[in-house]
């Protein structure tokens, strides 16, 4: 008996310790659910009523309104002063800022400070180009007010130099020019603006009295500087060429960039400009020649103003013509087909006829002491 009271008194505690577990986890999962009932009320976030809470919620308070009110006020305050603040910039622009009455200020007229439109025709450009005693050389020309130029020579830049007030500059190399050709141009260096004119020098080993200073225009060419003495040397003729045709072709050599002129017993049949290596050619219609009979054949060099600084005149009895073979020329620097077949051809769109009898593949790419077959043309 004693036995089985102990035994069933085990099993009744056991019976009382599950019993108890289970009303502590009812009770606290109890709590919990009332834990988050109130947390979700606070957050007020979605709080579903109890199945407890059957009788309906009284109507708000009129406090409770205002509270609300003050805090959604506090969590969008910040959006709220944002939207306004772009109301009324956007309202002062539309109105208030549009029919505002304009107001007029007088500015004083500065001429220093005015902005220069610069056009091409306001271009760089060149007053004065003069070689001195000494070989040296003086530039000056114009552009804007207060700007850089830059002035090439031979296509390097030299020297830069500043406009004053009247637009005007100077320029002069520390050391005189060595004999030979120059090409000066301008370049406005705030603007990269290129003269359209350029000025060609010819130093002369003489000095200064034989040389020379050309404007270029693409209208041609001004003297800006003409040789104040001439030697014999400074024109010479080489060749005379009289073709079965009646054409005339004389070269020789001249100061560069100046215009020579051939005449006949003192008829003027045409010009020609010299090179920069100092060559011409001229050709001219004289007409059939008389055999027997005397001329005088004159080359005459003009300078920028047209006046003769320099003639040479040859006289020769005209001989018979044995025929229409063919002249020969010798190819001198600086020259090229189209000026030869204009010579001696009449038409410098006849270079083709040259190249094919000298068989020359490239007719842009002659050489200086290169003998050229000219065929005669009769007609």
């Amino acid at each position: 008996m004693s036995s089985k009271n102990e035994i069933g008194k085990t099993k009744r505690s056991t019976d009382n310790m599950i019993d108890d577990a289970i009303a502590q986890q009812n009770d606290w999962l109890e709590n919990r659910r009332l834990y988050a009932r109130r947390f979700l009320k606070k957050l007020n976030i979605f709080a579903r009523p109890s199945k407890k809470e059957i009788e309906p919620k009284p109507a708000p308070k009129p406090a409770k309104e205002q509270n609300n009110r003050k805090s959604v006020l506090r969590s969008y305050w910040f959006p709220i002063v944002c939207i306004l603040l772009l109301l009324f910039i956007l309202i002062w622009v539309l109105f208030i800022r549009t029919s505002a009455p304009q107001r007029v200020v007088i500015v004083p007229v500065v001429q220093d400070t005015v902005t220069q439109v610069i056009t091409e025709k306001d271009a760089p450009a060149f007053d004065i180009v003069r070689i001195e005693h000494d070989g040296n050389i003086v530039v000056a020309g114009r552009w804007a007010k207060n700007k850089n130029v830059s002035i090439l020579i031979n296509g390097k830049i030299v020297a830069t130099e500043r406009t004053n007030a009247d637009g005007e500059f100077v320029y002069a190399p520390k050391k005189p020019l060595a004999p030979g050709n120059y090409t000066l141009s301008l370049i406005g260096a705030d603007t990269n603006m290129k003269s359209s004119n350029k000025v060609f020098l010819y130093i002369s080993e003489r000095g200064y009295e034989n040389s020379v200073s050309l404007l270029m225009t693409p209208k041609g060419s001004t003297v800006l500087q003409a040789p104040s003495m001439v030697y014999g040397d400074d024109l010479t003729v080489s060749k005379i060429d009289y073709l079965e045709n009646g054409r005339v072709i004389v070269t020789g050599d001249a100061m560069p960039r100046l215009r020579v002129s051939l005449w006949l017993d003192g008829k003027y049949m045409g010009y020609a400009h010299v090179s920069n290596y100092r060559h011409y050619g001229l050709g001219a219609d004289l007409g059939k020649l008389e055999s027997g009979r005397e001329y005088t054949i004159g080359v005459r060099m003009h300078d920028g103003d047209g006046r003769t600084i320099a003639n040479i005149e040859h006289t020769f009895t005209m001989p018979e013509m044995t025929g229409d073979d063919d002249t020969f020329y010798t190819v001198r620097r600086g020259d090229c087909l189209w000026i030869i077949a204009r010579n001696f051809m009449r038409r410098g769109v006849l270079f083709s006829m040259i190249a094919d009898r000298n068989h020359i593949e490239n007719p842009d790419l002659i050489f200086p002491k290169q003998k050229l077959q000219i065929p005669v043309i009769t007609k």
